[in-house]
């Protein structure tokens, strides 16, 4: 069941990361930007990196959660749009990305916000990533936000 994106934003301290594939840029640039919004509304710096496609996000996420406790960032989000063709492809890339990703933060110790989608269907796409009441781009920035402010206080 979709629920509409929260308004309150916390004060961002730190560096945020945000992976961005370009494959299906439409869905994936709308998240983007409501992401970017969001974390720069709550002061954060920000650094975003373009991969080709969903699959090569964890290669990125890896280098970027790598860096020193000096130039470490606070959380990294990863945002991109996987369309279920007729083959089992889609779900191969979705399941294969979504254990890197997991491996990464629990290994690295940081935050690494998962929102990689696969869609059936375009007009889901639509409603989570190019509506402003449900985008998924907004809720990754507030997820990112929160669980930098709860690793800094462990």
């Amino acid at each position: 069941m979709l629920k509409a994106v929260k308004t309150e934003t916390i004060r961002a301290e730190g560096t945020f990361a945000i992976v961005a594939s370009r494959y299906n840029s439409e869905y994936v640039d709308a998240m983007l930007h409501a992401a970017r919004e969001e974390l720069l509304r709550a002061g954060a710096r920000l650094r975003i990196v373009r991969v080709p496609g969903a699959f090569e996000i964890p290669a990125a996420v890896s280098k970027l959660a790598q860096r020193t406790s000096r130039m470490r960032y606070s959380a990294i989000i990863c945002l991109g749009v996987i369309f279920q063709g007729q083959t089992s492809h889609a779900e191969h890339i979705g399941w294969g990305v979504t254990h890197a990703l997991a491996q990464i933060q629990v290994l690295h110790k940081i935050p690494v916000i998962h929102a990689v989608f696969v869609f059936d269907k375009v007009r889901h796409a639509k409603i989570r990533c190019l509506g402003a009441k449900h985008n998924r781009g907004t809720e990754a920035a507030h997820t990112a936000l929160e669980m930098a402010r709860v690793m800094r206080n462990l």
